[in-house]
């Protein structure tokens, strides 16, 4: 089977191409190009790589030519230009189905977020539950994955907990009062994807990926520490400091250690889709807990943050999920 992958470079879209090259498929990345922290993934036997981002409507319905199915993974956790949350998440979203359809292709799997929702006073989330809705009423087969905070070998989770505490063993409780989170695996969610775009198991279903633990931000970041062979102390924090530091790593650094629309994530907690929806079937609920040995297989060389890592440095930020 022929898959195309929008965000293909980017974070899931590169555990989701090699999980299905190594299943035997054969894989289109699409990419603007733009993330290059793992230049090996568009060198994969049966994988070809299309420069063409989700504005492009004619260069995606020539990229899905002869796909069976399509895995929207494309996004972004802040606007920075023409990059904005319309133009990405919803005129994007609006391209990929149209081209879809002009290529003949059957399935879209869409990849959301858990709290994506209307009218919330957050574009972040209001673009995405746009994206859900053109998915749901385009006509194809679809799935919808609301996902909540995921992590792994190359994430921005772990590479920035790892870089931070390299830097200054010292964090910041989202909030005096934390809310929950589920940490998911992207072992577990590219599973899930697989089956919606291979099997075809969860046609027309928008459904929650959650991993199986509950535990607050601070809980995990003492994990990672401890992965890290490293101390950390935690502070309680107050939400308007990390609202004014968002706004300072957005404009210094390529990619944020946290975003506005970050912090709005944190600050909800991440266990309950919203609004609810279906639950996976039992075979395909995550398994895979936030442990020491889980955090391990995910994280970056060590280090801390650097002049790379500035705006001023010239490198350009990742643009896909």
């Amino acid at each position: 089977m022929r898959i195309a992958v929008t965000g293909g470079t980017g974070f899931v879209g590169r555990h989701l191409a090699r999980a299905l090259v190594g299943a035997g498929h054969q894989v289109v990345l699409l990419a603007r190009g733009v993330d290059c922290r793992d230049e090996l993934v568009r060198a994969l036997p049966g994988a070809r790589f299309a420069a063409a981002g989700v504005s492009d409507e004619k260069a995606l319905a020539e990229a899905f030519a002869g796909c069976a199915a399509v895995a929207h993974c494309a996004g972004i956790n802040r606007e920075t230009g023409e990059q904005t949350y319309e133009r990405v998440h919803v005129q994007g979203t609006r391209n990929v189905v149209n081209a879809a359809r002009t290529s003949g292709v059957g399935n879209v799997a869409l990849m959301s977020f858990l709290r994506a929702r209307p009218a919330c006073g957050s574009g972040y989330h209001e673009s995405k539950w746009a994206a859900e809705e053109i998915v749901r009423g385009c006509g194809l087969d679809y799935t919808v994955l609301k996902a909540g905070m995921t992590y792994g070998r190359g994430d921005h989770m772990l590479d920035h907990l790892s870089h931070a505490l390299h830097t200054l063993p010292v964090f910041a409780s989202v909030g005096f009062r934390e809310a929950p989170v589920r940490p998911l695996a992207v072992e577990d969610l590219v599973r899930v994807l697989v089956a919606a775009l291979v099997e075809e198991r969860l046609s027309r279903r928008t459904v929650a990926v959650l991993g199986p633990e509950e535990l607050t931000l601070s809980e995990a970041v003492r994990r990672v520490a401890r992965a890290l062979g490293r101390g950390v102390l935690v502070l309680p924090a107050p939400l308007w400091t990390h609202r004014l530091l968002a706004v300072g790593f957005e404009a210094t650094m390529t990619v944020p250690l946290v975003a506005r629309a970050q912090v709005r994530m944190l600050q909800e907690g991440m266990t309950e889709p919203a609004p609810p929806c279906e639950e996976l079937p039992e075979d395909l609920r995550p398994r895979l807990t936030f442990t020491v040995e889980q955090v391990r297989k995910g994280l970056p060389p060590p280090g801390p943050f650097g002049v790379r890592d500035l705006r001023l440095s010239g490198r350009r930020s990742s643009e896909d999920r």
